[in-house]
């Protein structure tokens, strides 16, 4: 609620409107000319405030104001009267005009909280802490503990067949690694969320997906930048274990005895990159560790090495994302670098449904090369990647060859076809081809894959795709022309524009290609006045012709 043209009232409508919920309002805001200092809370009729000097950790609970008791019991009829559409205690209650206990209420908004007919509202402004207490409260009286929910279910790699864990001390050990970070005194550290079982500090855990064993070194609870060690970890708990080898984000830990193996996360992929060199020959083997170190962090931040230029390239989800990459390196690590200018991460695909054989055919003095693919390649739908169906006939290639065919194709698609970029939105059927009893190897089957990819691509229109972002702008109503002249000339475009007291707000879409530098742009234009937050929507094909690299 601090932030610059913050609108508790407009949000609830945006869920309704933009989320198809329905939000059961727990709290106001109390604000005045200097911003937001307090709320009232629905449930117990008190209006709480925190005092500035001591950043949160203090609040007081007094009567309603005056000003705010009319719109207070607008909001609690409101409350009762949804409450009252999913438990009769509350229907006769509230129509009986019988007074109602607040742990009475609790328990019904947590029903209801529970099986999602309706979703609790609360503000508070987490930078100065105000509204933080009632939050943790709120999570504690409404929130489902995990006994509340089905089991957990995961795949056991050894049956291939899904299984529950029950959330419970005597169930076997499970957990998912949901956070890394680098440690100055402690090297990588992994936070994880612990589902069943219990793990002590030296037991031998099982890690997939690289299905191997490793021992806990410790274990630890964090308390923001403060950590105490711990002996154990139960069911339930959220804490840190140190000692592992190298894993990522998303990874499963587990018992010995009893698998299981949680569904990774998805993670996008960075539209975004820029090149990097140390200012120093020093910093070179230091620049390369700590980004790797980076990578494992941020599952979105990627690195690799152009094979042509030898440079490093990094990408990410934006052109903030990269600039505090960079300053985490100088800042923590001690690694100044030069940077180029952004780059366009573009994508390729094509535009109609084409059928092509691949053939990889060579007889040499001794045993030779024999493989046929034929591929019928046909766009999907954005956002879908690539996808491969197999439908070829018994005995037409040995099913050991077919993973080859599906590499090939999916290590063609990574490096591009037409344009050098990668290969999205396409399906990919295997129909046919042909095989050499004796000449025939995955190798053959790989590149004659390939093969196929490269002449479907030169026949079924190849077209370019460009990162669009969404972008919100929030400026004061008198710099509305400006800033939409502005994003014209930028060949974006206007989805909305909505009124919020003296400020308007923007929702526009805009090629990546074109928001480079846009937030010092933004600032010119509305004399610093102007705020905005962009993030990646999705691909569409370049509509002009413009040099790209």
């Amino acid at each position: 609620m601090d932030r610059v043209g913050a609108d508790f009232y407009r949000v609830v409508s945006q869920m309704k409107t933009k989320l198809s919920m329905k939000p059961l309002i727990l709290q106001i805001p109390i604000v005045d000319h200097d911003g937001f200092y307090g709320l009232v809370d629905i449930v117990s009729q008190k209006a709480v405030y925190w005092e500035e000097k001591t950043l949160g950790t203090a609040f007081r609970e007094e009567e309603i104001p005056e000003e705010y008791r009319k719109l207070a019991d607008g909001y609690r009829s409101e409350m009762l009267e949804t409450l009252a559409e999913f438990d009769e205690d509350i229907f006769e209650s509230y129509f009986g005009e019988i007074a109602i206990p607040a742990d009475e209420i609790k328990s019904v908004i947590r029903k209801g909280t529970v099986n999602l007919h309706f979703f609790p509202v609360l503000c508070g402004a987490a930078l100065k802490n105000m509204g933080v207490q009632k939050l943790l409260d709120a999570v504690l009286d409404y929130l489902p503990s995990p006994a509340d929910l089905p089991p957990v279910v995961g795949l056991n790699p050894e049956t291939s067949k899904d299984e529950g864990r029950q959330p419970s001390i005597d169930a076997p050990f499970s957990a998912l690694l949901f956070k890394a970070q680098t440690d100055p005194h402690l090297g990588l550290i992994y936070y994880m969320r612990v589902y069943s079982g219990k793990v002590e500090g030296g037991d031998k855990v099982r890690v997939y997906p690289p299905d191997r064993v490793d021992r806990v070194s410790r274990l630890l609870l964090m308390h923001a930048n403060k950590r105490e060690e711990t002996k154990s970890l139960t069911v339930g708990e959220i804490g840190v274990v140190t000692g592992i080898r190298e894993c990522k984000t998303g990874y499963t830990l587990c018992s010995l005895k009893h698998p299981i193996a949680f569904e990774s996360m998805r993670f996008p992929e960075p539209v975004i990159f820029v090149s990097l060199e140390p200012k120093t020959r020093m910093d070179d083997a230091k620049l390369d560790d700590t980004l790797r170190y980076l990578q494992i962090e941020d599952p979105t931040f990627k690195v690799r090495t152009d094979e042509e230029t030898s440079q490093r390239i990094v990408s990410g989800m934006g052109e903030l994302h990269l600039e505090i990459i960079v300053e985490r390196l100088k800042r923590e690590f001690g690694v100044e670098c030069h940077v180029s200018r952004p780059q366009v991460s573009y994508r390729e695909t094509i535009c109609s449904t084409v059928t092509s054989e691949g053939r990889f055919i060579k007889q040499t003095g001794g045993r030779g090369h024999y493989g046929v693919v034929k591929l019928r390649i046909e766009p999907t739908e954005r956002g879908r990647g690539i996808s491969i169906v197999n439908k070829l006939k018994e005995g037409v290639i040995p099913k050991p060859f077919v993973p080859a065919i599906e590499q090939g194709v999916r290590e063609q698609a990574e490096v591009g076809v037409h344009f050098g970029y990668p290969v999205i939105d396409i399906q990919v059927t295997i129909l046919d081809g042909q095989h050499h009893p004796i000449d025939s190897s995955d190798l053959d089957f790989k590149v004659a894959a390939q093969i196929a990819l490269r002449g479907a691509f030169e026949k079924g229109e190849p077209t370019l795709l460009e990162p669009i972002m969404s972008l919100e702008i929030i400026v004061p109503q008198n710099y509305l022309g400006d800033v939409i002249n502005d994003i014209n000339s930028r060949k974006g475009r206007i989805l909305s524009v909505e009124t919020n007291k003296q400020e308007k707000i923007i929702e526009a879409s805009l090629a990546l290609a074109k928001s480079f530098g846009y937030a010092t742009d933004l600032r010119s234009i509305t004399q610093g006045h102007g705020i905005h937050t962009m993030q990646f929507s999705h691909y569409e094909p370049k509509e002009e012709k413009e040099e790209t690299i």
